[in-house]
């Protein structure tokens, strides 16, 4: 069974994850829904906000803990979370197909690094294209789930190492060990918390880790960096803008990422930046 966005409006999307049909807030989605009402009457499950900035799911029908569905030509493990989540963000799609363009044209031993890894899904996009990929993110139980992810992926190589720590600390250690990747992913949050508690905020703390992130590439070789996140204030033009002035000599591309419908229209979720650069790099952002 596949992942499939079958409608949004009134600030909901109306999804078909596998076999279960689900309701989520789409904040941005401010039209009238495209399908009828009886179709959204059939989501098995609900999940509303709350005042609080919270939230909890209301369900219809009895869902398992945990199921399996299609996406982005990968098996995912779904666990409905306390947050809202389901275990993989489906704007990114088009960044995972990106990797697998990318890495084969950027030469032999390619490394890359995904900051705010998630659940893997961008780290196997990595791997199942050569790079050798070092997974970051500061939840253990993140980790876990990824792990599950590339168990069921059998064509995804072994080839991530999977890191639980605080991206500031992790990314500061490997600078002083001397280590250079040839490409970073980072998908940050406004707000999180560190392995150990540390206070993440994004207005304050992009820059430092971009730069650090620029310390980290290997200029002389192909290198890329893609930042894609859901922040408000973070256009793809202010990211872009972020992504030049620390790698001037690399070449961006800025778009907004979204989910098709079923219904023919889109979804927008979330921006992104892409910046490529170094010598011997041809490779088309337009791809």
């Amino acid at each position: 069974m596949h992942y499939q966005l079958l409608d949004t409006g009134n600030r909901q999307k109306l999804e078909q994850a596998g076999p279960y049909r689900l309701i989520r807030p789409a904040l941005n989605a401010f039209w009238a829904p495209s399908l009828p009402d009886s179709e959204w009457k059939k989501a098995d499950a609900v999940y509303r906000r709350d005042s609080s900035g919270g939230g909890a799911w209301q369900y219809r029908n009895r869902l398992p803990e945990q199921w399996s569905l299609e996406w982005g030509t990968y098996t995912l493990t779904v666990k409905p979370t306390g947050f809202g989540h389901l275990g993989f963000f489906a704007e990114q799609y088009a960044n995972w197909a990106w990797f697998r363009q990318l890495i084969p044209t950027m030469g032999d031993a390619v490394r890359t690094l995904n900051l705010f890894g998630y659940s893997g899904v961008g780290s196997m996009a990595m791997a199942e294209a050569g790079a050798r990929v070092t997974h970051l993110d500061a939840a253990r139980g993140m980790i876990e789930w990824g792990q599950e992810n590339q168990r069921s992926n059998p064509q995804v190589p072994d080839a991530i190492r999977w890191i639980v720590d605080d991206v500031n600390k992790f990314c500061a250690r490997e600078l002083r060990r001397g280590v250079k990747y040839n490409g970073i992913a980072l998908d940050p949050p406004t707000f999180g918390r560190g392995s150990k508690g540390q206070v993440w905020k994004i207005e304050e703390d992009i820059r430092k880790l971009l730069e650090m992130c620029r310390e980290l590439l290997d200029l002389e070789r192909p290198y890329f960096i893609v930042l894609s996140s859901h922040s408000p204030g973070f256009s793809p033009l202010v990211m872009g803008r972020l992504l030049q002035e620390i790698l001037p000599d690399g070449v961006v591309e800025n778009r907004e990422m979204s989910i098709p419908e079923s219904t023919g229209k889109v979804l927008p979720a979330g921006m992104a930046s892409r910046l490529v650069g170094g010598k011997k790099m041809a490779f088309s952002l337009q791809n």
